[in-house]
């Protein structure tokens, strides 16, 4: 039987109800629909098939996510081991990761059972704890992963190093470390570029940094780089995707380098990256000067 797994933020009622109509939808094409018990409780009577995490998205075709992108986020940690696509169904604020509306729920669905869709993969990020030689935390995320201080009234003393040569050291909030789909979440607020999610590189940006050169910078897929606590008394804690959170003692080094793992992404229609930042942000794509109305005619 095709299975499919189903993510819901179910803390809404809006978000319950479309859940329930995918599942009935799904489940009428023959799809065996399954859910996180936390989440299974509110389309019970629609076929639903309850799961732990660790199996939920095995032999899956996809996972549809409904929700905004901490949802997505979520889907993204049960899709990625198991090598499953998802699709996200917009149901938060911006919704870079979501692909769908709600309001085309039936449309996606049937699109979805009928195969005609294309996959991305998107680049994710690898990061280590490293204290006197030894990894003590492993850790990975689709957006970013960053470390930030945990003294509100102290700035982290950090040195950066790119492919185990020296680069920078400064005093800062914190630092992190995006992937292309990261760059219009946190690291965009941070004062980082848009890069379009195709590219395959990794961004660096300090955090309200102490420092006259702290601009971000883009480094090539291949490269690791290196963040080290230089202050033997100030801790840190590293934060993955703003879901999973390690803690960093003071002397401690971070290791991010590419992701061994891609995050799959169900791609629908044709709808430009451009055109969704052009829709998202609500950029201008006209001048001020065409935009204006003409001025008053001289005779009148």
């Amino acid at each position: 039987m095709r299975s499919v797994l189903l993510v819901a933020h179910t803390s809404r009622r809006r978000i319950i109800e479309l859940a329930t109509r995918a599942a009935s939808l799904l489940h009428d094409s023959g799809f065996e629909v399954r859910m996180l018990p936390s989440e299974a409780a509110a389309c019970v009577g629609h076929g639903v098939r309850v799961m732990d995490e660790a199996d939920a998205a095995q032999d899956c075709e996809f996972v549809i996510a409904l929700g905004g992108d901490g949802t997505l986020l979520r889907a993204a940690e049960l899709a990625r081991p198991a090598g499953v696509a998802m699709l996200g169904v917009n149901l938060g604020h911006v919704g870079f990761l979501a692909e769908a509306e709600p309001a085309k729920l039936d449309d996606t669905v049937a699109t979805l059972t009928a195969g005609s869709f294309e996959i991305d993969e998107r680049v994710t990020v690898d990061a280590e704890v490293i204290v006197d030689g030894q990894i003590v935390s492993r850790a990975w995320a689709l957006n970013e992963a960053s470390l930030e201080r945990t003294n509100r009234e102290r700035m982290l003393e950090v040195a950066v190093a790119v492919d185990e040569r020296p680069f920078l050291r400064f005093g800062c909030d914190g630092v992190l470390c995006a992937t292309p789909t990261g760059s219009t979440a946190y690291a965009f607020s941070s004062g980082g570029p848009i890069v379009w999610p195709n590219v395959d590189a990794m961004l660096i940006v300090p955090n309200a940094a102490h420092a006259l050169f702290a601009r971000p910078f883009v480094v090539a897929p291949s490269s690791t780089v290196d963040i080290e606590l230089v202050s033997a008394t100030h801790a840190a804690v590293l934060s993955c995707d703003g879901r999973r959170s390690y803690p960093v003692q003071a002397g401690a080094r971070v290791r991010i380098k590419g992701g061994a793992l891609p995050v799959r992404v169900v791609r629908l229609g044709d709808v430009t990256f451009t055109d969704r930042l052009v829709s998202k942000f609500q950029l201008p794509v006209r001048s001020l000067r065409e935009a204006s109305p003409p001025p008053p005619d001289e005779d009148d």
